[in-house]
């Protein structure tokens, strides 16, 4: 619609100019639906939140309330309280298997650590097939874990051993090593089958890591009289800091709660010499039908799990601070 605009000198004509239609300068309200960043949101978070919420938050307020109850399987149970933990507690199975756990995570992270640096610092060179030889590293990690695990306990049998019909023929021992008959042998056996498994994760990391270095400071270093110890340990091993505590979380929270291997490899035995939490809490809230101490034992695993994480990530934030 036009509207004339008088003005002009002499009685000149008026300037007309074009007004939008009513209906136009309504914003309709779908429009505005639409366009509301909001909802928008909402929409693509809704997936991930189900998800999360149907895996991760549910089955996890389910594990608490089967710590505070009597359920077993076939039974809902009644409210008890901390007896569940107290009664987990005092159980001398239990307190071997959070001291085996506690080793069995140590020491496979520091050898995951140690051998993953030293595999990455190799890999990091420029040699001939460098592509073929990175992309084999990552077999272990890539082959299922029972698979894997079913392999090494071939290999550690006590009649069909191939270890010691090899260590026996070379001459290295008289008798037959107990490689999982034995509590002790069994979880070394579990932390070296461990190591092989994490060892390309973290030499895979790390050398990413490597990768991101500025190869001037080496030279620079060089042409200052360090020698190849100096500059891992002065020029290297501060820049790689932050990504090693990443990786050492990740590797600690997976280790921790580790259970198809134990559970493959030695079942717990012999004699629960070998359970971790996991297994353990598998043990009594699966076949043996005790919903309630399995949850409390399981649930020992989260306030030890925070505790090491809160002190490696605030430790990381001081690295990245300073």
């Amino acid at each position: 619609m036009k509207n004339p605009i008088a003005g002009g000198a002499g009685g000149a004509a008026g300037v007309e100019v074009a007004l939008p239609h009513p209906r136009t300068s309504r914003v309709q309200p779908r429009t505005r639906v639409l366009e509301s960043e909001r909802l928008l949101a909402a929409l693509l978070l809704a997936p991930a939140v189900l998800l999360l919420g149907t895996f991760i938050a549910y089955p996890f307020v389910m594990g608490v309330w089967l710590s505070l109850s009597s359920t077993t399987v076939g039974t809902a149970g009644t409210f008890v309280g901390l007896k569940n933990f107290e009664k987990v507690w005092n159980d001398s199975i239990f307190r071997e298997a959070f001291q085996n756990t506690a080793i069995y995570t140590g020491l496979a992270t520091l050898f995951k650590l140690s051998l993953g640096m030293w595999l990455a610092l190799l890999l990091n060179r420029h040699f001939r097939g460098k592509r073929l030889v990175r992309a084999s590293m990552l077999l272990p990690f890539i082959v299922p874990t029972v698979l894997s695990t079913y392999a090494w306990r071939w290999m550690f049998d006590p009649t069909f051993s191939v270890l010691n019909w090899t260590l026996y023929k070379l001459g290295f021992i008289a008798d037959k090593l107990p490689f999982l008959s034995d509590g002790v042998w069994g979880l070394g056996c579990a932390i070296v089958v461990n190591t092989w498994r994490g060892m390309p994760f973290f030499a895979i990391t790390l050398l990413a890591g490597l990768q991101t270095i500025n190869p001037d400071l080496h030279e620079a270093a060089s042409l200052d009289g360090a020698n190849a110890w100096e500059r891992f340990w002065y020029v290297t091993w501060p820049l790689l800091k932050p990504v090693t505590l990443v990786v050492v979380v990740f590797s600690v929270i997976q280790t921790f709660s580790d259970f198809q291997l134990i559970y493959v490899l030695t079942g717990g035995g012999p004699a629960n010499s070998t359970h971790l939490i996991a297994t353990y809490a598998y043990q009594i809230g699966v076949a043996t039908g005790l919903l309630g101490e399995g949850a409390a034992i399981s649930l020992f695993m989260l306030p030890v799990l925070f505790i090491v994480v809160w002190l490696q990530l605030r430790y990381l934030r001081r690295l990245e601070g300073a």
